[in-house]
């Protein structure tokens, strides 16, 4: 641990060169000539508050004396976040967070942090991807203090622990770990705790991600997500006071709920805004609907197949016309041209997306049946299981389906029946395997291990939304 010495010209000196003041345009240094002394600070433009300095700096050349570090704090720092620090990594690290560092021509080897910083930030919008038709409006921003204060203002109580921690050796991104002291598992916090330490990465670019990436380790052959996010407040709070440990960077406007399974996915915030009997219902056809997509065209496919055995009941399944594709190919550039149209719609100005969305439609619709490239059997079908995959908010859940569908249809192509049985296990073996953060509790639980309580707890929403 660096410190400084007890010759203010050698401290400052110090600063100078290791914030680089002289080469960059946005490190700001301000000296005041205070009575027989001299102070010096160091910000950031554009991370402090200028009317709380501009104040501050007015009140500093009042006085007469500056005295030492702790008396000066006390007795003439008229702020609520100050602090006495002796470490010249920490100085450093606080004003590249966008606090103001002082040095003092009477501070020794002392210098004070004042916390004025104030980030820029968006307003706390209800997010676009997880939006519900009653309840709170308010979403995470990409501001930290922000977000801890919209879970601070939800729960009350002293219990609730925000630990804080720094991940990157260069971004040094602020990281804090939410818990209900009362509610998560110690053993599991601190197992967060030690993880976030171990972390060695550079930075964090991609935010959430990126952390996530860090924790959950390597695996890209599987999948599954490992962690869920929320953008709402209120959905975090709900998992904190259920026990959930809530992981939230800096930078992104996320929250990663710890630890996570399969099934927690299909969990919605718009369900308790409804009364139990529709919360369920709402639940129950989400289940239904979005593990159906996983083996809708598989197992459609399928039958055509073995048509000649199918019963007279289902022979409507069977399409009576056909069309210049084979319908595995349909089936498969349908799948790669819907994508394709969820990148152009993500690409294109929000004035021009809905007619992006009718042209889109009308091509790979109307026209591709027209031309008799397409079946209309198959269009329907698609579109089915488009729909379904927006029925719960993870993206990397709907790719994971997306990929185990595509799986089961061609092995259900190559080997018939026993391909579409293989296409399952894998599926299920993928799943299972999934790997929790702390590799030790099971990616679909509460089906195993077994627990009644809380599976049931996923398929049927509790009358009571709060813990009694």
């Amino acid at each position: 641990m660096e410190k400084l010495s007890n010759i203010y010209e050698k401290n400052v000196a110090l600063i100078d060169s290791t914030l680089r003041v002289n080469e960059s345009f946005d490190m700001l240094r301000k000296k005041l000539v205070v009575g027989d002394g001299e102070l010096t600070m160091y910000y950031i433009d554009g991370f402090v508050k200028d009317t709380v300095m501009q104040k501050l700096m007015m009140h500093f050349l009042s006085l007469k004396s500056i005295g030492t570090a702790e008396d000066f704090q006390i007795e003439n720092l008229p702020y609520v976040e100050t602090e006495v620090c002796y470490d010249v990594d920490l100085m450093i690290q606080m004003v590249m967070s966008g606090a103001t560092l002082m040095l003092g021509s009477s501070f020794g080897a002392a210098a004070i942090i004042i916390d004025s910083r104030e980030y820029p930030a968006r307003v706390t919008a209800e997010p676009d991807n997880d939006r519900v038709m009653r309840g709170a409006r308010d979403g995470f921003v990409e501001t930290l203090i922000f977000n801890t204060a919209l879970i601070r203002r939800r729960v009350r109580d002293p219990r609730l622990t925000v630990y804080h921690t720094t991940v990157g050796s260069v971004s040094r991104t602020d990281v804090v770990l939410c818990y209900m002291e009362h509610k998560a598992d110690p053993k599991y916090v601190d197992y967060l705790k030690e993880k976030l330490k171990k972390i060695k990465a550079k930075s964090l670019t991609m935010g959430h991600q990126s952390l996530a990436e860090c924790l959950a380790g390597s695996g890209w052959f599987n999948p599954f997500p490992k962690i869920r996010c929320t953008e709402r407040p209120d959905a975090a709070v709900s998992q904190l006071l259920e026990g959930c440990v809530i992981l939230i960077c800096d930078n992104s406007p996320e929250a990663m709920i710890l630890p996570t399974s399969v099934f927690d996915f299909m969990q919605e915030t718009g369900d308790f805004y409804f009364p139990p009997l529709t919360g369920t219902y709402l639940r129950l056809v989400r289940q239904i609907v979005f593990w159906s997509t996983l083996v809708i065209t598989p197992l459609w496919y399928l039958c055509l197949m073995n048509a000649s055995v199918l019963p007279e009941a289902l022979k409507f399944l069977v399409p009576t016309e056909s069309a210049a594709l084979p319908i595995l190919v349909q089936i498969l550039v349908v799948e790669f041209l819907l994508d394709g149209l969820k990148l152009a719609s993500m690409n294109t100005p929000d004035m021009l997306s809905n007619s992006l969305s009718v042209v889109g439609g009308l091509l790979l619709g109307d026209m591709a049946v027209g031309l008799g490239w397409l079946l209309p059997e198959v269009i329907l079908c698609i579109a089915f299981v488009a729909i379904g995959s927006f029925t719960q908010t993870s993206y990397e859940l709907g790719y994971a389906f997306k990929f185990m569908r595509i799986l089961i249809l061609i092995l259900t192509a190559c080997l018939n029946v026993w391909g579409f049985a293989l296409g399952l296990v894998v599926s299920i073996v993928l799943i299972a395997s999934n790997k929790t953060v702390n590799r030790r509790r099971s990616y679909l639980y509460p089906v195993i291990p077994f627990n009644g309580r809380a599976l049931l707890g996923l398929l049927i929403r509790p009358k009571k939304n709060s813990d009694s």
